[in-house]
């Protein structure tokens, strides 16, 4: 991880414009970055971040303004030529080989070969890569199957892509998305050593505190343009908030007093397959938000897939409004009036390549269905109540979903379960890779629709947004519960010491 020929990297952007049919992504952007700085980049989702970032990384040219690279214009970038400047872009949306090992991930189109032959030095890439695991703290190894990983460890193999090359300009977008918060500080150690090192660091992320906790400055952009900038001494997240959505966002979590009603969900002594020795008890009432904590690897997700019918249970019993949950299925648990809203919603929530309206009708066909044949009035008359509902942002909706922000990707998960008239929602880390903007407005649906009797299962690893919008907190460990905290129970400490028995 050494800078390329031991020279600071200079980049300079200015009047960056970017248009596509119907929409101007980036209006005369500028923006400067040193070697030894760390920077933030900071907007709302669709404010342009992203396509800034595919700007500098050569996947994209702009359609006005310059790019200065030590001090020469770069015209005609590409993903190779950036590369080779000692640049690397770690993306949000994970695209790992998964039928290859980590080492031949993380050194891919760069393979140490060895004798006449060229065959490869396995040892020798082992051995390149195993340091830059070991600087991440990663569970995972230089031999071990990538088709193996979390989410969060293909995020830290990601990370560990980027520092293999030498390293002058590292892109970091949305890096701790997916982590854990022991991860995430060590995330951030890791950056402050490149920095050290010379490395310039471009830091984009919707977690304001890593921001205000790493960053030299920050660089806000809103609605394609410069919304200004921040000195070290001026970041502070009330100051980011406003500047990212040009107005102040009061009572941020509004957590009201939810009065908890009569039991919706039951487990009893349940055991799944990922803790078959371990059981689960828990209850979930009506009118109530309940979290779910712990560190990756705890058994969260496995429990809500278990409770939704995705996984097989080993064990126990799930009931639902005092009777036995029949079968072990999905069509038992929607026919319930229990819906999932999971983690990885572009793999597992959406139909990406289908419109807005496909994608929130598609759980409600058979009511929406006049004899035998689904009614495409009704759909529409269903898609657009949702949009208005849930004020999602899209210029029509037969526009791909695809083609949608994060936040209002996440919209119309919630959308399709909610026309439904859920009981019981589970929601999966609901607010990941959304702006501060969209997380209120997720916070705000999740208290109207506790108001309305809907029991609420939400798995978090944002600990602030844990505190701020539960009910109660169900702490995980190793596949049990080792404690439930009431509201006044909540703190940091508290879960912790839970979440590490």
């Amino acid at each position: 991880m050494t800078q390329q020929s031991g020279k600071h990297i200079s980049l300079e952007l200015a009047g960056i414009t970017k248009v596509y049919p119907g929409a101007i992504a980036l209006n005369d952007i500028a923006m400067s970055i040193r070697g030894g700085e760390v920077v933030g980049l900071i907007g709302e989702n669709g404010a342009g971040k992203s396509t800034l970032m595919k700007v500098i990384s050569g996947a994209i040219a702009p359609d006005e303004g310059r790019i200065v690279i030590d001090g020469q214009e770069a015209s005609h970038l590409t993903p190779a030529r950036v590369n080779q400047l000692g640049i690397a872009l770690v993306h949000q949306e994970l695209n790992p080989f998964s039928n290859l090992d980590v080492t031949a991930n993380v050194l891919l189109g760069r393979e140490m070969r060895r004798g006449f032959f060229g065959f490869l030095d396995q040892v020798a890439m082992q051995e390149r890569v195993a340091p830059i695991l070991e600087m991440l703290g990663t569970r995972f190894g230089p031999k071990d199957a990538v088709s193996e990983l979390s989410l969060a460890d293909q995020q830290l193999l990601e990370i560990a892509r980027a520092l293999s090359i030498n390293l002058r300009l590292l892109i970091l977008d949305e890096p701790t998305s997916s982590l854990t918060l022991s991860e995430t500080n060590r995330l951030l150690e890791v950056i402050r050593k490149l920095r050290a090192d010379g490395v310039a660091v471009l830091f984009i992320t919707h977690r304001l505190a890593e921001i205000a906790d790493v960053a030299d400055r920050v660089v806000v952009l809103r609605d394609g343009r410069n919304a200004g900038e921040l000195s070290r001494s001026e970041i502070d997240k009330d100051t980011m908030v406003r500047m990212m959505i040009g107005r102040d966002v009061s009572q941020f979590y509004e957590k009201s007093d939810n009065v908890a009603g009569k039991p919706v969900l039951e487990l009893n002594a349940l055991r799944t397959s990922a803790y078959p020795h371990q059981s689960v008890d828990l209850c979930l009432r009506a009118g109530e938000i309940t979290c779910l904590a712990g560190l990756v690897g705890a058994g969260r997700t496995e429990l809500a897939r278990a409770i939704f019918g995705i996984d097989r249970i080993e064990g126990g019993s799930i009931e639902m409004d005092g009777q036995p949950l029949p079968g072990n299925s999905v069509p038992a648990a929607i026919a319930a009036g229990i819906c999932l809203v999971p983690e990885d919603r572009k793999g597992e929530g959406l139909f990406l390549d289908f419109a807005v309206t496909e994608n929130i009708a598609m759980p409600s066909h058979a009511a929406l269905a006049r004899r035998g044949f689904v009614d495409a009035e009704a759909v529409t008359r269903l898609a657009e109540e949702s949009r208005k509902k849930l004020q999602i942002k899209a210029s029509s909706l037969n526009r791909a979903v695809a083609e949608l922000s994060g936040g209002n990707q996440q919209k119309v998960v919630l959308a399709k379960w909610l026309a439904m008239n859920p009981k019981l929602i589970i929601l999966d880390e609901p607010t990941r890779g959304i702006d501060v903007g969209a997380k209120a407005e997720v916070y705000h649906l999740m208290q109207e629709l506790a108001g309305q009797g809907v029991a609420i299962l939400m798995i978090s690893s944002d600990m602030e947004e844990v505190i701020g919008i539960s009910d109660r907190v169900a702490v995980m460990c190793r596949g049990r519960i080792t404690g439930i905290l009431s509201r006044t129970e909540l703190t940091e400490e508290n879960i912790l010491r839970l979440a590490v028995e």
